[in-house]
């Protein structure tokens, strides 16, 4: 019987380990794969003159004109101001539409009178706003950040109250038989349930709010990772337009990287989550 359960227990780690090396591990791994040959190809694809530099500057090109920027403090400048808007409109749009979310969420009133005119705002493309953006706010710090907000604010309302209304309603009545407080109720049964719909609306939100700032740095600025990518394009920089791209690639590798801690934490009873947390 012994030998039994080691077998089985020796079957169950050969398959979670391939070499010594975790699953976890080696799936971690495999997922830049893809990347890496990505860039091979296209260093050797360069090199070997099949590109020409004016239409695909190569990897070592970019890096280059990374390191002359940054070396200068220029990267680091535009970077920063592109962050500190981001995190702005993500905390003003995302505290509004969390607090929206849950309004509408609990109360059939509130959705009745507030559901239909968000609805029809998010329908409004940015760029048919942005005239109307500038005329209330002119082409300042303020309009840039309220562009980022309002992008940040419909995936979050949206993903927190359908999180809300979805839970299943045998756990509301189990509830009321075992006489849970209405907080007990929101604490223990409502907030993580809602949770995993929740973090989607924020991973949503980080992607539309970058999306945001894209067409919010076209407006008259002097810095900004848009505003360089827009400078860069005067002058036929097509490394610098390339650099700013993968700026905006990386940021939302790390944003991404960030929701998954997020979920790993507030989520870590959920079997799948507790799974795939990290990919």
């Amino acid at each position: 019987m012994a030998d039994v359960t080691y077998s089985r227990n020796s079957h169950v780690d050969s398959s979670r380990r391939f070499s010594g090396v975790s699953k976890r591990t080696l799936y971690r791994w495999l997922s830049w794969t893809v990347p890496v040959l990505l860039l091979v190809v296209w260093q050797i694809s360069s090199s070997a003159g099949l590109i020409a530099p004016q239409v695909l500057p190569s990897p070592v090109s970019v890096a280059v004109t990374a390191f002359d920027l940054a070396r200068h403090g220029e990267l680091f400048v535009h970077l920063g101001v592109s962050l500190l808007r981001t995190a702005a409109g993500f905390l003003i749009g995302g505290t509004i539409g969390l607090a929206l979310g849950i309004l509408v969420g609990f109360s059939p009133l509130a959705q009745a009178l507030l559901d239909r005119s968000i609805q029809m705002v998010r329908a409004i493309p940015f760029l048919a706003m942005l005239p109307l953006v500038i005329v209330w706010f002119g082409v300042g710090e303020v309009a840039k950040i309220f562009l980022v907000s309002l992008a940040v604010l419909f995936p979050i309302y949206i993903n927190t109250m359908l999180g809300i209304r979805q839970i299943d309603p045998k756990l509301m009545e189990l509830a009321k038989v075992v006489g849970l407080t209405w907080r007990a109720v929101v604490r223990r049964i409502i907030l993580p349930g809602a949770m995993p719909s929740i973090l989607t609306g924020v991973r949503y939100a980080l992607a539309h709010a970058w999306l945001a700032l894209v067409i919010a740095e076209t407006l008259a600025t002097t810095r900004g990772i848009g505003f360089l990518a827009m400078d860069a394009r005067e002058f036929l920089q097509t490394n610098v337009i390339l650099l700013t791209m993968i700026i905006y690639a990386i940021i939302g590798v790390a944003a991404d990287a960030l929701v998954r801690l997020l979920e790993a934490h507030f989520l870590s009873w959920h079997a799948n989550y507790a799974k795939g947390a990290q990919p």
